[in-house]
């Protein structure tokens, strides 16, 4: 079994980020994600509109000893009109999206997330993206996670965000004690290096660094110039392609070194990957275990 103790499969990819994916490939790369030995799954009811919640409950229906995260702050409602594509998730189910950061959205939102997934309970649950609602998340959501934790409904609460500001905000605002930060410490992208990683060592507060890929150029600047879901700049595809050819002259897919990157920090719990699929979930796997020599690293550190 391989040492992925401090790996989180995320729940995106297999909800059909960026391109459908059938109920069967969805389930089969689930599936070799558990082979490799990962037990920790994150979702929420944001990806593929709740088709991500779905697949992970079957999954898990006949399994335990895992743990699983889920977000709030988005309701889903049926939505017979609702167009193939929105927020870049294909093949979902007809429903829409509504951001609700209160109280009250908070407990509706986990009644239909454990609905979604079959399970009684969840370990973690995350605020997901409140940037332009931390006014209404600090008054009503967050208390409310708190008196969740406190009663013992979840064993860990947290902000997942996209912004190192935001993200410092709760974590030197609130008492959570756990920071999903995705795109923010990778390869191409720390900005979470300098204060949000230091401050929640400080604070003891678990850091989950998703998003190592950013979102698709450091698996291929090749051929796939995706940048936090967007079309690159040239300036980022022309970092991004030097490290490859850095990695190259080692014989080091830059993938390894992308994925690899966050796990040399002491300030980060674990990383979330993003495999949608059997495929991609062994070639994953495959190079969080391909040994990067350090003087690539020293080589990528003075390329970034």
């Amino acid at each position: 079994m391989n040492d992925v103790a401090d790996i989180v499969l995320g729940g995106a990819g297999y909800a059909g980020l960026f391109r459908a994916v059938s109920e069967e490939d969805a389930q089969a790369g689930i599936a070799a994600a558990w082979d490799a030995g990962i037990r920790a799954f994150d979702t929420a009811p944001h990806y593929g509109a709740g088709s991500s919640e779905e697949r992970l409950g079957r999954f898990l229906r006949s399994r335990s000893e895992y743990t699983v995260s889920t977000k709030v702050g988005r309701l889903l409602y049926d939505d017979p009109s609702a167009p193939d594509g929105v927020h870049d998730f294909y093949g979902a189910p007809k429903r829409s999206r509504r951001q609700d950061y209160s109280a009250a959205g908070v407990r509706q939102s986990l009644e239909d997330s454990l609905a979604r997934l079959g399970l009684d309970r969840v370990d973690l649950l995350l605020i997901h993206d409140p940037d332009e609602h931390q006014a209404e998340t600090l008054a009503g959501a967050m208390p409310e996670l708190v008196r969740m934790r406190d009663a013992g409904l979840v064993s860990g609460i947290g902000v997942g965000v996209n912004d190192v500001d935001v993200a410092l905000r709760f974590v030197r605002e609130t008492p959570i004690d756990h920071v999903m930060i995705a795109g923010r410490y990778t390869l191409l992208d720390r900005r979470a290096e300098a204060e949000l990683l230091p401050e929640c060592a400080h604070r003891g507060i678990r850091v989950l660094v998703a998003g190592v890929l950013n979102s698709g150029i450091l698996a291929d600047p090749l051929r796939r110039a995706t940048f936090d879901y967007r079309p690159a700049q040239r300036h980022i595809i022309e970092r991004a392609q030097t490290m490859d050819r850095l990695c190259a002259k080692y014989d080091i897919p830059l993938r390894a070194a992308a994925l690899q990157f966050p796990r040399r920090n002491p300030a980060v719990s674990a990383t979330v990957i993003g495999a949608g699929t059997k495929a991609e979930a062994e070639d994953t796997i495959a190079m969080l275990n391909t040994p990067v020599p350090e003087d690539l690293w020293h080589d990528l550190a003075r390329s970034s």
